[in-house]
């Protein structure tokens, strides 16, 4: 008989005769299961039994609160109490009988490190075949969304707000074979089109609700739509779309970086799905006590004006770019004297600092809290919340053009329920999903599946922002390298997904001169963004939740609704939908928005196979 050959096993007991097969029985030992948040074997689904142990080891103190599961590829087998420090390890035994995976699964409930603290002991197989460690594969890439078809289809957002007698720019976003004629009926007093290009630019002289039909056609077809265009009426209808460069350059960034990124967002097409912001975040300034060449130097001009380093020679320049290709700049800033990497901030500065915005030609704002909380001590009042943020939105509101205020603290005083009495057009309502980059699974499905809990707060002109799509290729500041998303395919599906079916802003934070096929295909499905842009701006809830298992939903302003399915599981689950109990009867169709494809009636779909950490996207008309 041949030991195992597992190398975390320590083989304690083997039992068998030379005649008769006997149970294997094989110890685990307690140091090969600690500090592992997902542990998986390989059963034959023969009768068997595992006992073990779930407990915590914490002996230096903390706040660590875990939870503890099995989960078989028959469903969730144990779930614990939330455990704390100094609780008794609870026992557990599991029926093997069917099973042919099992996963020991810890989930982190409160505290940092909190896996570190998590032990199975005395883990104990009695099978009939030896289980087998499952060494996780990474995921290989898998392309849902069909290429856009040569006909032209109008993308993104059709409901847009501005202000009367402010610049007004629009790119109709349009797929489709090249060249395109596009056509605009009604538009307001002083906007025109350019046809060849279907931008809408100019500046709106009076207030009100214009709804505007338009058309694209090519050698291959044509398009109808309408644009409902508001003057006076609010700035961000729908959530923003656009890219942003921290997750993946960091204080590396320089205006060839941002202009080469512009460029990329134009070529690759993302521009003709909708998303339009181009934005510079942190590292653009001067920064504060440097002796670096490039960085360094006064961070103000004798005036008062604020300087850009040396990477940004001329940012006027570099907007002007970017509007030339139909896209928006915005750029970054905070309300105290430094930004959170140490550059200038604009404390005491915010007059001049809005008028140098607004005379570089930006459009979009992130004001980032950063060492603001200097000034007003700790802990921080509701008063001293808002007040940085009402400042600055009274000086916008007096700018000459518009400019989209992203408020950046962290959804600190609960920053959902009062974001937009404050000026802001969206509110981070979390930490930075990206800073520990090896914990940013776990970390985008605490933030976004959060986001329900809060969803009242949300909808058009102000906007629950969970942080950054960081697909592709982003900078790891633990290592200093550039690496791909952490990540796996189908979790990617599951980020986009869950940012669409809450309306928050779809900006993505990986690089993109090189973007690759795979994230083009998660960024770029015109049908899953629609579902974000819907101009009824509400977002999905829960209707639905066993073990792993969530099913969401979310009404569209033409009637129709969008069904979301997530596997939150660690392991591939097939989830059946029961549509009668979802308000639907077999008179309802089924679209698959990833795969673009029609499923028939409600009657007539399967089971949905779902694989660990995936979703399905529907939309039921």
């Amino acid at each position: 008989m041949n030991r195992m050959n597992i190398p975390i096993f320590l083989l304690a007991v083997l039992l068998s005769a030379s005649c008769t097969r006997k149970p294997y029985e094989t110890v685990v030992p307690d140091s090969d299961l600690k500090g592992k948040k997902e542990i998986t074997f390989l059963l034959d689904g023969k009768k068997g039994r595992l006992n073990v142990q779930a407990a915590m080891d914490d002996p230096t103190g903390g706040d660590a609160t875990l939870r503890f599961y099995v989960i078989t590829n028959r469903g969730v087998a144990f779930q614990s109490e939330d455990m704390h420090r100094n609780d008794a390890p609870v026992t557990v035994s599991i029926d093997l009988k069917g099973i042919t995976e099992l996963c020991l699964y810890v989930e982190p409930v409160a505290g940092d490190k909190a896996i570190e603290k998590a032990v199975w002991k005395n883990a104990r197989f009695t099978v009939q075949t030896e289980p087998v460690l499952k060494i996780p594969a990474a995921e290989e890439p898998y392309i849902l969304t069909p290429p856009p078809a040569a006909a032209p289809r109008i993308n993104g957002a059709k409901i847009v707000g501005a202000s009367a007698g402010k610049p007004f720019m629009f790119n109709i976003a349009t797929t489709g074979d090249r060249p395109l004629l596009f056509e605009a009926a009604g538009l307001p007093e002083g906007l025109t089109l350019d046809a060849g290009k279907g931008l809408i630019t100019g500046v709106a002289v009076t207030e009100g609700r214009y709804v505007v039909p338009v058309r694209a056609k090519n050698s291959s077809g044509e398009c109808r739509d309408t644009i409902e265009i508001v003057i006076g009426g609010g700035l961000a209808l729908t959530p923003h779309m656009g890219w942003n460069s921290w997750y993946c350059h960091q204080t590396r960034v320089t205006q060839d970086i941002m202009e080469k990124s512009a460029k990329a967002m134009h070529d690759k097409g993302l521009i003709n799905f909708g998303y339009t912001y181009v934005n510079i975040d942190d590292g653009w300034e001067v920064k504060a006590n440097s002796d670096d060449p490039v960085l360094g130097g006064p961070v103000r001009n004798p005036d008062g004006t604020i300087r850009t380093n040396k990477n940004f020679p001329d940012p006027r320049k570099m907007t002007d770019y970017i509007h030339s290709l139909g896209l928006k700049a915005g750029l970054y800033s905070s309300p105290g004297l430094t930004t959170c990497a140490g550059y200038a901030g604009s404390l005491h500065h915010e007059v001049q600092d809005v008028k140098s915005y607004c005379d570089w030609g930006f459009d979009f704002l992130k004001y980032d809290w950063c060492s603001y909380g200097r000034e007003v001590g700790d802990p921080h009042s509701q008063e001293d919340l808002k007040k940085p943020y009402l400042l600055i939105d009274s000086i916008l509101k007096r700018a000459d053009r518009d400019i989209i205020l992203n408020i950046c603290q962290y959804g600190m005083g609960e920053v959902w329920k009062w974001g937009k009495s404050v000026g802001g057009h969206s509110w981070r309502t979390a930490g930075d999903i990206g800073w520990n980059t090896p914990e940013l699974i776990s970390t985008m499905f605490t933030a976004g599946f959060f986001q329900e809990t809060i969803r009242q707060y949300s909808g058009p002109d102000g906007w629950n922002d969970p942080d950054y799509l960081l697909f592709g290729k982003i900078w790891n500041w633990q290592e200093e390298r550039d690496v791909p998303s952490p990540m796996s395919p189908s979790e990617q599906y599951t980020c986009m997904t869950l940012w669409c079916m809450m309306s928050a802003p779809l900006i993505f934070s990986g690089e993109l001169v090189s973007l690759d096929a795979f994230t083009q295909n998660v960024l770029c499905n015109a049908e899953v963004i629609d579902v974000n842009q819907d101009r009824l701006g509400k977002s999905g809830y829960r209707v639905y939740k066993r073990d792993f298992t969530e099913i969401w939903k979310k009404e569209l302003h033409d009637g129709s609704t969008a069904i979301a399915l997530f596997n939150q599981s660690p392991l591939p689950s097939s989830v059946s939908v029961d549509w009668k109990s979802l308000g639907y009867d077999a008179k309802n169709t089924v679209r698959d928005l990833w795969r673009q494809k029609d499923l028939g009636s409600t009657a007539k779909t399967s089971p949905f196979e779902i694989p660990r950490h995936g979703c399905v996207l529907l939309k039921v008309n």
